[in-house]
């Protein structure tokens, strides 16, 4: 099918009380592992791409891989710039067939965010493109943006109900509490003001910093409004680990297909776990 914005696949979500897994790929088989697994799990997934993997490969190489596989998938998928800071990339990835993207101006002054996402909104609804838009900081390390744990600060939800309000967004990423990166102890989650942000914004919420967070917590967050669940650092690990320890398993296998094939497996494993936490295995049939 099609690949499709994330809108309507989040709202059905959002509705039916599960959440998306929203995987950020780094190739080709990170790709196709995560539409294999999802198509097996029959369940919606989102591939976000981040902005440091769109320059390495460029705007026409990720679009032709995710066409070639979303589109003779049997589930919705989703192609996602994932914290997208660079108005032109934006713009970019819209006009070459992205399915959704996300503007991060959350470093902004509360009105220069507003203003930039509707922006984008605007842009976006020429194409049927959906939008995520973040209010707040969050902590920790993504691809090139980092903010130090002094300088991350929780969503306001009086702005917050605002910023919805005024944009049509696919999903909003309030700062909540989550980091993105491992979690060097325990997270504060403020599950308070996910739950106001959600009932007083009526829109899905999207879980940055999904990576390390227990079970528990995750469910907590998905129960009270969080629709989209973001896992990077986890699946780059992955990718490096599945290679490495078949390697020192079977450090005289050179032949590179069975390393790859140990690195694909494990990196699908993984997605497929996921799928199931988040609760949207079988979902496809329904979205």
């Amino acid at each position: 099918m099609p690949l499709v914005s994330m809108k309507d696949m989040l709202a059905h979500a959002s509705e039916r009380g599960y959440a998306v897994g929203a995987f950020n790929p780094v190739d080709y088989a990170s790709l196709k592992a995560m539409i294999e697994a999802a198509e097996e799990l029959e369940s919606p997934v989102i591939a976000q791409t981040s902005a440091k993997t769109v320059r390495y490969y460029g705007y026409k190489t990720i679009i032709s891989w995710a066409r070639e596989l979303g589109e003779n998938a049997s589930v919705p998928i989703a192609l996602h710039l994932d914290h997208g800071k660079d108005m032109n990339m934006i713009k970019s990835c819209i006009d070459h067939g992205w399915t959704s993207v996300m503007i991060d101006a959350s470093d902004k002054p509360f009105e220069e965010n507003l203003a930039l996402s509707r922006k984008v909104v605007e842009w976006a609804a020429e194409k049927g493109v959906g939008v995520e838009a973040e209010l707040g900081e969050i902590g920790g390390v993504e691809e090139e943006i980092v903010v130090a744990e002094e300088d991350a600060h929780l969503a306001d939800p009086d702005k917050a109900e605002r910023f919805c309000r005024e944009l049509d967004l696919a999903v909003f990423a309030p700062a909540i509490g989550t980091a993105h990166g491992y979690y060097k102890g325990e997270p504060n989650v403020a599950f308070d003001l996910i739950q106001e942000i959600f009932q007083r914004t009526g829109t899905p919420l999207a879980l940055h910093g999904g990576t390390g967070l227990p079970d528990e917590t995750i469910q907590r967050c998905i129960q009270r409004g969080c629709a989209k669940v973001n896992i990077s650092t986890n699946l780059k690990h992955v990718f490096v680990e599945g290679f490495c320890d078949y390697h020192s398993e079977n450090p005289q296998d050179y032949e590179p297909l069975r390393l790859l094939k140990a690195q694909y497996e494990a990196m699908k494993n993984l997605i497929r776990e996921k799928i199931s936490q988040f609760g949207s295995a079988g979902m496809a049939k329904s979205a």
